[in-house]
């Protein structure tokens, strides 16, 4: 008679797992005790996750903002969402006259990033934190703005900008009217709008593009004439979003053309000199993105060679101020890999169980609740079961991209079970009719 037996998944060490008591925002938080340490003196700590919109996500990053603003004086929130659009956030978290928190849900952040009821609970403590605090936390966006698929936003800021600094100056109509031809106002008009840009005759592409560079000289060149009109803030801001524009002007050229990696250097490489700039103007960040974005090594998404993240950028510039925590899932839902799908309104679809031998699979099987584990104070007996996973799961549907944790991160925080996020009504009714609508048939 024979026996057969399993062999039970990885898993590290009891004291590798740092438990975290809950994810309540609100809640006490000395559970989170542990990051006096693991934080050091870093100025910037990135926050990652494995897929947008989920509920657990928004917490997590709520959470640790707290403790990090109230224990140790961050006070910046970078996010991965539009710049230029980011302004209208940062006015009302320090408390401007504009009290519709839905309407900056819904033009204030970019790419449905604004739009959950758990974002606007973040938004509101930082308003509130705000009105006493010592050291105020702004808020930023670090991503080109307009989905990732339109320069109207990024354009008009910048010429309102030259309209106040650059009073005697008229900038070619043509260059905005052209932008007009294809100015997404979400994720779900992007489709269109790439077909718009694609229909364009090249020597119209080619002349946008020199129009856009041309402005982006005029401005570098009377740097010191519109500081003196206007303030140095503006003009800085002004100026970053002038790059943003010429940056997505590429991204567009790329994506219409076929150059996906190209794309994803360009885009990581402006927002890591987004996130360098807000490093100027602050002394400590939290900063939000997909682990994708954050990580210290290579970023591959499926079908492509791998890419430089931003997160490459920052810790070659930054050294030991740049911290890194990535995140891992188990089960639940995450963002819809379907693009038809998504398109029509099911934005989640399942998460499976983690597979066997990811990083996921290690942490899911560490701990049954949400957990920390450091990384740079692991045992040789976890290093080495660590260093034996070499894929994430990305978010995006089956597709796990290939990861040297040890290097990408220096903190991972596993969350066991994720779910959708709650849709903020209030933010929804500001929104575009193509959102309405697609979330209307969830």
């Amino acid at each position: 008679m024979s026996t057969h037996t399993t062999t039970p998944p990885a898993r590290l060490g009891d004291a590798a797992v740092i438990p975290l008591r809950t994810l309540d925002p609100a809640a006490a938080l000395d559970d989170l005790e542990w990051l006096d340490e693991a934080i050091g003196d870093a100025r910037v700590v990135a926050i990652g996750e494995s897929a947008h919109y989920n509920r657990e996500s928004y917490e997590l990053r709520h959470r640790l903002l707290r403790y990090l603003a109230e224990r140790h004086g961050f006070d910046a929130y970078a996010m991965e969402t539009g710049f230029t659009e980011g302004w209208r956030t940062d006015a009302w978290v320090r408390g401007g006259d504009d009290d519709r928190l839905g309407g900056v849900m819904a033009g204030g952040l970019t790419s449905l990033m604004g739009l959950w009821r758990q974002m606007g609970a973040h938004l509101e403590w930082m308003r509130g934190h705000n009105a006493s605090a010592e050291h105020p936390v702004g808020f930023y966006g670090i991503d080109l703005g307009g989905q990732n698929a339109s320069l109207i936003p990024a354009l008009d800021a910048v010429l309102a900008f030259l309209a106040r600094a650059d009073p005697g100056f008229e900038a070619d109509p043509v260059i905005r009217e052209t932008a007009s031809a294809f100015a997404a106002t979400s994720p779900f008009a992007a489709p269109a709008t790439m077909a718009a840009y694609a229909r364009l005759p090249l020597e119209t592409k080619n002349a946008l593009t020199a129009g856009l560079a041309g402005l982006a000289a005029r401005m570098k060149g009377r740097r010191l004439e519109y500081v003196r009109r206007a303030t140095a803030e503006a003009y800085e801001r002004a100026l970053r979003s002038m790059r943003h524009a010429l940056t997505l002007d590429s991204v567009i050229r790329g994506m219409t053309g076929g150059d996906q990696r190209s794309v994803l250097y360009n885009r990581d490489a402006e927002i890591a000199g987004t996130v360098e700039e807000i490093l100027r103007r602050h002394d400590r960040i939290v900063l939000a993105a997909h682990n994708a974005h954050i990580q210290r090594g290579p970023a591959v998404l499926p079908g492509m060679d791998p890419v430089t993240p931003m997160g490459m950028h920052l810790a070659d510039r930054l050294g030991e101020d740049y911290l890194v925590m990535g995140t891992t899932s188990g089960t639940g839902q995450m963002l819809n890999s379907d693009a038809a799908a998504f398109m029509s309104g099911t934005l989640f679809a399942p998460m499976p169980a983690p597979e066997p031998g990811s990083l996921d699979a290690l942490m899911h099987a560490s701990h049954d609740g949400p957990f920390a584990t450091d990384l740079r104070r692991l045992s040789p007996t976890d290093a080495h079961t660590v260093r034996t996973t070499t894929a994430q799961r990305a978010g995006l549907g089956a597709f796990y991209a290939p990861v040297n944790a040890l290097n990408a991160y220096d903190i991972l925080i596993h969350l066991p079970h994720v779910t959708a996020a709650d849709p903020d009504e209030a933010a929804l009714a500001c929104s575009p009719q193509e959102v309405r609508e697609a979330f209307s048939r969830r």
